[in-house]
C-alpha cells in the first residue's frame, strides 16, 4: 500500500512538472532550437552535479537559465562585497549555499531579504527571521543500520549514548576532516552536549569506528554491504542507497542530530529585473517540482516547505534537530577539529 502510495505520489508529482514545463516549449529559435528568455548568475557552495539538475529543470520549466558559479565559502563572500562596493556590481543575483555561508553573508549586508508566501511557510528554525536568507532543503545525520543487524538485535543504538555504549557494533563514519556535514556533526555535538561530553562520545565510538571514510557515500556503501553495522551518515545517501536495493534502516537519533541546511539569499546590488528573475528561482526551489528534479537524479533532501506534498512524503520530516547553532570561528573551528584528532582519532 506504500509503495502504491509512493507511485501516485511520484504521478502526481510528474504532472506538475509536463504542465508547468510545457510553455517553455514554446520558446525556440527559428532554427527550431531552444534558448532562455532569461539568463541571471547564481553563486553557490553546493557540488557541481546538484546544481546542473536544478538549472536544467529549472530552465525547461520557466525558461530561464540560472548560470550557477562553484565557488568555496571565502570566495563567494570576497565576491560579494565587491559586488557591494561597486566593485562587481550586477554580477550575481543570486546565493545558493549552506547556512553558515548565508549566516555570515546576511549580518555582513550583502543579501536582500525576501519573504513570498512558499518562504513564508518554512519553519523559522530553517530561515534567517527578516528573510535575508531562506532554507529550502537540509539533509540531517542518521544512523543508517545494517538490516541483519537491525534483526538479530532485541534493542538497537538510537541516540548518541546508546551508540557509544553498545558492545560489539561496527561503526562506519566519514572523517570530520574529510566532509563539512561530518565536521558540522562533530562542532554542533560540542554546542549542543558541551566540548567535555562531546569528546567523550567519540572517545567510546572510536574503537568500534572500522574506518574513517573520505567520502559521505562510503559509510552508507559499507552499511549496506554489511562491512559495519551502523553508519553514522547523511540521510540523503542512505535513502539513495536504499533506493537502489540495498538492505538498510534509517534510525534518527532520539536525543536530536546536526543537519546540513541548504538556503537562498538575493544578493545585493543587482538590477531589478535580475532581483524578480532570482525571487522567482528561489520560490521554485521551495515547490514539489524541484524536489522530484532532485529525486529523479538520486538526490534526497528534505524538503523545508511544509506545503509540499514532498515534504508530507519523508518520514523523517519530525526528527529531532539539536537546538543550538555552532558559532565558532574559523580558528576556533580549526582547534576544535584538531583537538579531536589528537585526543581521539590518533590517541
Amino acid at each position: 500500500m506504500r509503495r502504491y502510495t509512493s507511485l501516485l505520489v511520484t504521478a502526481f508529482l510528474l504532472l506538475i512538472v509536463v504542465v508547468l514545463g510545457s510553455g517553455y516549449l514554446a520558446v525556440a529559435d527559428h532554427d527550431g532550437g531552444q534558448k532562455p528568455l532569461r539568463e541571471i548568475t547564481a553563486y553557490t557552495n553546493l557540488p557541481t552535479e546538484t546544481a546542473v539538475v536544478l538549472t536544467n529543470a529549472y530552465e525547461s520549466a520557466s525558461g530561464v537559465r540560472v548560470n550557477f558559479v562553484p565557488l568555496g565559502r571565502e570566495e563567494i563572500l570576497d565576491r560579494l562585497k565587491a559586488q557591494v562596493e561597486g566593485e562587481g556590481a550586477g554580477q550575481a543575483a543570486l546565493v545558493l549555499g549552506d547556512s553558515e555561508l548565508l549566516y555570515r553573508a546576511a549580518a555582513m549586508g550583502y543579501l536582500l531579504p525576501y519573504m513570498s508566501e512558499h518562504g513564508d511557510q518554512v519553519p523559522e528554525k530553517f530561515r534567517q527571521t527578516e528573510g535575508y536568507w531562506i532554507g529550502v532543503w537540509y539533509d540531517p545525520i542518521v544512523f543508517c543500520v545494517n538490516q541483519d543487524y537491525l534483526k538479530a538485535r532485541q534493542q538497537v543504538p538510537d541516540t548518541w549514548q546508546a551508540l557509544a555504549a553498545a558492545p560489539n557494533v561496527r561503526v562506519g563514519v566519514t572523517d570530520f576532516l574529510a566532509a563539512d556535514a561530518s565536521a558540522n556533526l562533530l562542532l554542533s555535538m560540542i554546542a549542543q552536549f558541551g566540548d567535555t561530553a562531546a569528546y567523550d562520545i567519540w572517545r567510546q565510538i572510536h574503537p568500534k569506528v572500522v574506518q574513517y571514510a573520505h567520502y559521505l557515500s562510503n559509510p552508507v556503501r559499507q552499511a549496506g554491504m554489511g562491512e559495519v553495522d551502523v553508519a553514522v551518515a547523511v540521510e540523503s545517501e542512505t535513502l539513495r542507497y536504499i533506493h537502489d536495493g540495498y538492505p538498510l534502516k534509517v534510525i534518527y537519533p532520539a536525543d536530536g542530530t546536526a543537519a546540513m541546511v541548504t538556503g537562498t539569499g538575493i544578493a545585493f546590488k543587482t538590477s531589478a529585473q535580475d532581483e524578480q528573475a532570482a525571487k522567482a528561482f528561489a520560490d521554485w526551489l521551495l515547490s514539489d517540482e524541484a524536489q522530484l528534479a532532485l529525486q529523479s537524479q538520486g538526490f534526497y533532501f528534505l524538503p523545508t516547505n511544509p506545503g509540499t506534498m514532498a515534504y508530507k512524503t519523508f518520514a523523517g520530516k519530525n526528527l529531532l534537530l539539536f537546538s543550538v547553532r555552532p558559532q565558532f570561528n574559523a580558528q576556533q573551528r580549526h582547534d576544535l577539529l584538531d583537538r579531536w584528532v589528537k585526543e581521539v582519532r590518533f590517541n
